[in-house]
């Protein structure tokens, strides 16, 4: 068995040019980069809000392994049945029992047994069940298969992120925040040896304001009236993080930003 696991972790895919920085870059980035892993935050994936199954068939053919998702995951309600049959598609885990989908997935891959989990945050956004508690429950639960466990915390607050961090710390090879759009630049192991970034950032249009044309959100700000938001065009950016993980330990061995203009 391999004892190094090396995963590239995808920031926030946003609509049809996030779509097709990944398809420009991923080859060669896996050839280059020797990836064995690729996990890709894919809930605006589909026209900026939501993903639909073409959607992800797309993202699945470009060699991404699993799709985690976040707040936006049922925004094309009409894919809402193909995401609650579809193994490699996460939800939040800690949503209320009784909502479609799944929300981890223990991943067979060369004799390796990889264990994901997607959480949704509380601060600032629509209250869902503990992630700390629920998410802690579920990882012991994968932790009894594999020691290689990997955390989408899919959250708003700065500080919730980085708590949720800390309190999984030895628990999990890597805890990555995803929903802000934004790459942070505290990418680092923990002390226990859990690799942690604040947020990966996004896939998308690099001249937009978190993936949405720039006349458009500044217009919601200056009069906060409603406003059909368009994903921006013109150049890219593909922002996501190479982790390597130690096989027998699960522990985190090094995590690096990327951050490439397409």
């Amino acid at each position: 068995m391999q004892d190094n696991l090396r995963v590239l972790f995808i920031g926030d895919i946003v609509g049809k040019p996030g779509r097709s920085v990944v398809r420009s870059l991923l080859p060669g980035l896996i050839e280059r980069l020797r990836i064995d892993f690729i996990i890709a935050n894919g809930e605006n994936a589909a026209g900026g809000f939501g993903i639909t199954e073409k959607v992800a068939r797309e993202l699945f053919q470009l060699r991404i392994n699993l799709i985690t998702t976040g707040n936006h995951v049922w925004d094309k309600k009409e894919d809402i049945p193909y995401i609650a049959k579809e193994p490699h598609i996460l939800r939040p885990f800690n949503y209320p029992p009784g909502v479609p989908g799944q929300g981890s997935i223990i991943y067979a891959l060369n004799g390796l047994k990889i264990g994901i989990i997607n959480l949704a945050g509380r601060v600032f956004m629509t209250p869902v069940d503990c992630p700390f508690r629920t998410g802690l429950s579920e990882i012991e639960r994968i932790s009894k298969e594999t020691k290689i466990i990997i955390v989408d915390f899919h959250a708003e607050a700065t500080s919730e992120k980085m708590a949720l961090g800390y309190y999984l710390d030895g628990k999990v090879s890597a805890v990555i925040g995803t929903h802000t759009h934004v790459q942070t630049a505290d990418e680092r192991l923990l002390p226990r040896g859990t690799a942690y970034i604040t947020d990966v950032g996004m896939t998308g249009p690099l001249d937009s304001i978190i993936g949405i044309e720039v006349p458009q959100i500044i217009e919601r700000f200056l009069y906060q009236m409603p406003k059909k938001f368009e994903v921006a065009k013109g150049k890219t950016v593909f922002s996501a993080v190479l982790i390597d993980i130690n096989t027998k330990t699960g522990l985190a061995r090094s995590i690096q930003r990327l951050y490439l203009t397409g």
